[in-house]
Protein backbone atom coordinates (compact mmCIF):
# COMPACT_ATOMS: atom_id res chain seq x y z
CA UNK A 1 0.00 0.00 0.00
CA UNK A 2 1.42 3.38 -0.96
CA UNK A 3 0.36 6.35 1.33
CA UNK A 4 -0.29 9.92 0.67
CA UNK A 5 -0.76 12.34 2.72
CA UNK A 6 -0.99 15.37 0.43
CA UNK A 7 -3.24 13.88 -2.28
CA UNK A 8 -0.32 13.56 -4.58
CA UNK A 9 2.72 11.20 -4.78
CA UNK A 10 6.15 11.19 -6.46
CA UNK A 11 7.46 9.14 -8.78
CA UNK A 12 11.15 8.58 -8.80
CA UNK A 13 11.92 7.15 -12.54
CA UNK A 14 15.52 6.05 -13.18
CA UNK A 15 16.48 5.02 -16.25
CA UNK A 16 19.99 3.11 -16.96
CA UNK A 17 20.28 1.72 -20.36
CA UNK A 18 23.06 2.70 -22.43
CA UNK A 19 20.90 2.93 -25.12
CA UNK A 20 19.31 5.83 -25.31
CA UNK A 21 16.61 5.05 -27.85
CA UNK A 22 12.97 2.57 -27.28
CA UNK A 23 12.51 -0.49 -28.96
CA UNK A 24 9.50 -0.27 -30.95
CA UNK A 25 10.79 3.47 -31.16
CA UNK A 26 14.25 3.34 -32.49
CA UNK A 27 16.70 1.27 -34.14
CA UNK A 28 18.19 -0.91 -31.39
CA UNK A 29 16.07 0.40 -28.92
CA UNK A 30 16.22 -0.24 -24.97
CA UNK A 31 13.24 -2.06 -23.85
CA UNK A 32 13.48 -1.15 -19.99
CA UNK A 33 13.58 2.79 -21.50
CA UNK A 34 10.47 1.13 -23.30
CA UNK A 35 8.51 -0.32 -20.01
CA UNK A 36 9.42 2.67 -17.92
CA UNK A 37 7.79 4.99 -20.70
CA UNK A 38 5.00 3.21 -20.47
CA UNK A 39 4.62 2.62 -16.94
CA UNK A 40 4.92 6.73 -16.03
CA UNK A 41 2.48 7.57 -19.05
CA UNK A 42 -0.03 5.36 -17.87
CA UNK A 43 0.39 6.62 -14.03
CA UNK A 44 0.08 10.27 -15.28
CA UNK A 45 -3.01 8.80 -17.05
CA UNK A 46 -4.31 7.08 -14.19
CA UNK A 47 -3.28 10.31 -11.47
CA UNK A 48 -2.10 13.34 -13.29
CA UNK A 49 -1.98 15.25 -10.20
CA UNK A 50 1.25 13.45 -9.28
CA UNK A 51 4.83 14.22 -9.86
CA UNK A 52 7.45 12.00 -11.77
CA UNK A 53 11.11 13.28 -11.58
CA UNK A 54 13.44 11.51 -14.22
CA UNK A 55 17.15 10.29 -13.99
CA UNK A 56 18.71 9.29 -16.63
CA UNK A 57 21.97 7.60 -15.20
CA UNK A 58 22.24 5.61 -18.65
CA UNK A 59 23.21 9.43 -20.30
CA UNK A 60 24.50 10.52 -17.25
CA UNK A 61 25.93 8.58 -15.09
CA UNK A 62 26.73 9.56 -11.63
CA UNK A 63 30.32 9.88 -10.20
CA UNK A 64 31.54 6.11 -9.00
CA UNK A 65 32.65 5.88 -5.06
CA UNK A 66 36.50 6.82 -4.52
CA UNK A 67 38.67 7.24 -1.96
CA UNK A 68 37.69 11.11 -1.41
CA UNK A 69 33.94 10.35 -1.42
CA UNK A 70 34.32 7.77 1.78
CA UNK A 71 36.49 9.95 3.89
CA UNK A 72 34.03 12.78 3.39
CA UNK A 73 31.15 10.37 4.02
CA UNK A 74 32.85 8.91 7.16
CA UNK A 75 33.47 12.23 8.58
CA UNK A 76 30.99 13.46 11.31
CA UNK A 77 29.00 16.33 9.61
CA UNK A 78 29.51 18.85 11.59
CA UNK A 79 33.52 18.18 10.48
CA UNK A 80 33.17 17.98 7.18
CA UNK A 81 35.48 20.65 5.43
CA UNK A 82 34.16 22.43 2.07
CA UNK A 83 36.18 19.96 -0.12
CA UNK A 84 34.12 17.09 1.46
CA UNK A 85 30.60 18.88 1.31
CA UNK A 86 31.29 19.23 -2.22
CA UNK A 87 32.66 15.93 -2.88
CA UNK A 88 28.96 14.67 -1.10
CA UNK A 89 26.90 16.92 -3.20
CA UNK A 90 26.08 14.79 -5.99
CA UNK A 91 25.25 12.12 -3.30
CA UNK A 92 23.27 14.46 -1.33
CA UNK A 93 20.95 15.16 -3.97
CA UNK A 94 20.50 11.91 -5.19
CA UNK A 95 19.60 11.30 -1.78
CA UNK A 96 16.94 13.78 -1.29
CA UNK A 97 15.08 12.68 -4.59
CA UNK A 98 14.89 9.24 -3.46
CA UNK A 99 13.60 10.25 -0.04
CA UNK A 100 10.87 12.64 -1.64
CA UNK A 101 9.87 9.73 -3.88
CA UNK A 102 6.99 7.25 -2.90
CA UNK A 103 7.25 5.19 -5.74
CA UNK A 104 10.86 4.66 -7.46
CA UNK A 105 10.52 3.13 -10.86
CA UNK A 106 14.33 1.91 -12.08
CA UNK A 107 14.92 0.75 -15.65
CA UNK A 108 17.64 -1.80 -15.18
CA UNK A 109 18.81 -4.23 -17.87
CA UNK A 110 21.24 -6.85 -17.53
CA UNK A 111 24.84 -6.81 -18.56
CA UNK A 112 26.66 -9.50 -18.18
CA UNK A 113 24.16 -10.98 -15.75
CA UNK A 114 24.24 -7.76 -13.08
CA UNK A 115 23.88 -4.38 -13.39
CA UNK A 116 24.61 -1.82 -15.41
CA UNK A 117 28.27 0.61 -13.90
CA UNK A 118 26.28 3.87 -13.86
CA UNK A 119 22.98 2.24 -11.56
CA UNK A 120 25.84 0.62 -9.48
CA UNK A 121 27.37 4.09 -9.31
CA UNK A 122 24.09 5.44 -8.03
CA UNK A 123 23.34 2.56 -5.82
CA UNK A 124 26.90 3.38 -3.85
CA UNK A 125 26.16 7.10 -3.82
CA UNK A 126 22.36 6.38 -2.21
CA UNK A 127 23.15 3.56 0.48
CA UNK A 128 25.05 5.85 2.99
CA UNK A 129 25.76 5.87 6.23
CA UNK A 130 24.47 8.26 8.97
CA UNK A 131 22.05 8.99 6.08
CA UNK A 132 20.42 6.18 4.75
CA UNK A 133 20.90 3.47 7.31
CA UNK A 134 22.18 4.09 10.75
CA UNK A 135 25.46 2.10 11.99
CA UNK A 136 26.10 1.93 15.87
CA UNK A 137 28.36 -0.69 17.55
CA UNK A 138 26.81 -0.69 20.57
CA UNK A 139 23.59 -1.19 19.51
CA UNK A 140 22.12 -4.39 21.11
CA UNK A 141 21.42 -7.24 18.53
CA UNK A 142 21.96 -5.78 14.15
CA UNK A 143 24.21 -2.45 14.52
CA UNK A 144 22.74 -1.39 11.33
CA UNK A 145 19.01 -0.06 10.45
CA UNK A 146 17.02 1.43 7.95
CA UNK A 147 16.25 4.97 7.77
CA UNK A 148 14.17 5.71 4.26
CA UNK A 149 10.46 6.32 5.54
CA UNK A 150 8.05 4.11 5.06
CA UNK A 151 5.98 3.29 2.74
CA UNK A 152 8.12 3.45 -0.36
CA UNK A 153 7.78 0.80 -3.48
CA UNK A 154 10.18 -0.45 -5.59
CA UNK A 155 9.31 -0.97 -9.37
CA UNK A 156 12.45 -3.05 -11.13
CA UNK A 157 11.87 -3.15 -15.09
CA UNK A 158 14.54 -5.39 -16.89
CA UNK A 159 15.41 -6.89 -19.90
CA UNK A 160 17.51 -9.97 -20.10
CA UNK A 161 18.92 -11.32 -23.82
CA UNK A 162 18.56 -15.32 -22.74
CA UNK A 163 15.54 -16.46 -20.88
CA UNK A 164 14.44 -18.68 -17.69
CA UNK A 165 16.27 -16.29 -14.95
CA UNK A 166 12.72 -15.97 -12.57
CA UNK A 167 12.88 -18.09 -9.34
CA UNK A 168 13.01 -21.66 -10.12
CA UNK A 169 14.06 -21.43 -14.02
CA UNK A 170 17.03 -22.89 -15.39
CA UNK A 171 19.38 -19.40 -15.17
CA UNK A 172 18.01 -17.94 -11.72
CA UNK A 173 21.42 -18.28 -9.92
CA UNK A 174 22.96 -15.94 -12.58
CA UNK A 175 20.13 -13.26 -12.36
CA UNK A 176 22.31 -10.89 -10.44
CA UNK A 177 19.94 -7.69 -11.31
CA UNK A 178 17.38 -8.06 -9.64
CA UNK A 179 19.73 -9.19 -6.31
CA UNK A 180 21.66 -6.30 -6.76
CA UNK A 181 18.96 -3.39 -6.52
CA UNK A 182 16.75 -5.54 -3.27
CA UNK A 183 19.25 -6.34 -1.43
CA UNK A 184 20.78 -3.09 -0.54
CA UNK A 185 17.71 -1.04 -1.16
CA UNK A 186 15.94 -3.01 1.18
CA UNK A 187 19.03 -2.65 3.48
CA UNK A 188 17.82 1.14 3.63
CA UNK A 189 14.16 0.48 3.76
CA UNK A 190 12.45 -0.17 0.52
CA UNK A 191 11.14 -3.34 1.29
CA UNK A 192 8.35 -3.41 -0.88
CA UNK A 193 8.79 -4.57 -4.78
CA UNK A 194 7.74 -5.70 -7.73
CA UNK A 195 9.26 -7.27 -11.08
CA UNK A 196 8.44 -7.26 -14.61
CA UNK A 197 10.97 -8.45 -17.35
CA UNK A 198 11.83 -8.67 -21.05
CA UNK A 199 13.58 -11.89 -22.12
CA UNK A 200 14.91 -13.92 -25.58
CA UNK A 201 15.94 -10.23 -26.47
CA UNK A 202 18.68 -12.14 -27.98
CA UNK A 203 16.97 -14.72 -30.02
CA UNK A 204 14.83 -11.64 -31.42
CA UNK A 205 11.99 -14.08 -33.03
CA UNK A 206 8.22 -14.37 -32.37
CA UNK A 207 9.26 -15.53 -28.62
CA UNK A 208 10.65 -11.58 -27.93
CA UNK A 209 7.36 -10.25 -29.04
CA UNK A 210 5.50 -11.94 -26.86
CA UNK A 211 7.79 -11.47 -23.35
CA UNK A 212 6.99 -7.43 -24.66
CA UNK A 213 3.45 -7.92 -25.17
CA UNK A 214 3.39 -9.99 -21.75
CA UNK A 215 5.43 -7.43 -19.88
CA UNK A 216 3.28 -4.26 -21.49
CA UNK A 217 0.15 -5.83 -20.13
CA UNK A 218 1.52 -6.44 -16.77
CA UNK A 219 3.21 -2.91 -16.48
CA UNK A 220 -0.31 -1.86 -17.31
CA UNK A 221 -1.97 -3.97 -14.44
CA UNK A 222 0.60 -3.25 -11.80
CA UNK A 223 0.10 0.86 -12.66
CA UNK A 224 -3.54 0.29 -12.58
CA UNK A 225 -3.43 -2.17 -9.43
CA UNK A 226 -0.87 0.51 -7.26
CA UNK A 227 -2.68 3.49 -8.64
CA UNK A 228 -6.13 2.13 -7.32
CA UNK A 229 -4.63 1.35 -3.84
CA UNK A 230 -2.91 4.52 -3.25
CA UNK A 231 -4.40 5.03 0.85
CA UNK A 232 -4.65 8.89 1.66
CA UNK A 233 -3.35 9.37 5.41
CA UNK A 234 -5.19 12.09 7.39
Amino acid sequence: MIQSSTGRLRLLHIDASARLGESGRDKHGSHTRRLGRRFVERWAAVRPQDEVHHLDVGRTPPAPVNEAWIAAAFCPPERRNPAQKAVLAESDSLIAALIQADLIVIGAPMYNFGLPAPLKAWIDNVVRVGVTFGFDRTRPGAPYWPMLPESKRLIILTARGDYGYDPGERLAQMNLVEAGLKVPLAYIGLLESDVIAIEYDEFADTRLAVSIAEAEAAVDQLVDGLAAGVEPVS
